[in-house]
């Protein structure tokens, strides 16, 4: 199993199919083969570093330009929330933006998404609303919040 393989297994089981959010497998081949993009693996233990065995509970995928960074994918499985992972991740995400010269990130999620709770506790601000922006399987649509980190 490759790290796309692994994301994959993460993105199948914690994005939720009726908000049709998940990226298909050429999606994300596509944007890693883009410049300034980049992932990080979390595994079921909370090391960065993933050996052929290990469980991995998560993933990132984001891009930079300039001095700024988008977080275009964050997720943790289902089954190893609650642990600590996600704020694991997303500081280290953090971290490395900071460590590599960016001066502010952003990211963007459907209205409600409970995962902002988690982007807010690490300083994360709306900064923006984009109305129907979102358009569901079922034909819904849904509001874009925008979020910004000055670093």
């Amino acid at each position: 199993m490759d790290d796309l393989d692994r994301i994959m297994a993460v993105m199948e089981q914690a994005f939720a199919p009726e908000f049709g959010e998940a990226w298909n497998r050429r999606q994300v081949s596509d944007a890693l083969l883009m410049p300034n993009t980049r992932y990080g693996l979390i595994t079921s233990e909370g090391q960065p570093n993933v050996r052929t065995l290990d469980t991995v509970a998560g993933f990132f995928l984001s891009r930079s330009i300039l001095d700024e960074e988008e977080l275009l994918l964050f997720a943790i499985s289902p089954a190893f929330r609650r642990r600590g992972l996600g704020h694991a991740l997303l500081g280290r995400f953090i971290e490395s933006a900071r460590s590599t010269g960016m001066k502010r990130l952003f990211l963007e999620m459907r209205d409600g998404n409970p995962a902002g709770i988690l982007y807010i506790s690490h300083g994360f601000r709306a900064v923006g609303r984009r109305p129907n922006y979102y358009r569901t399987p079922a034909g819904i649509t849904l509001d874009a919040i925008s979020h910004a980190l000055d670093l």
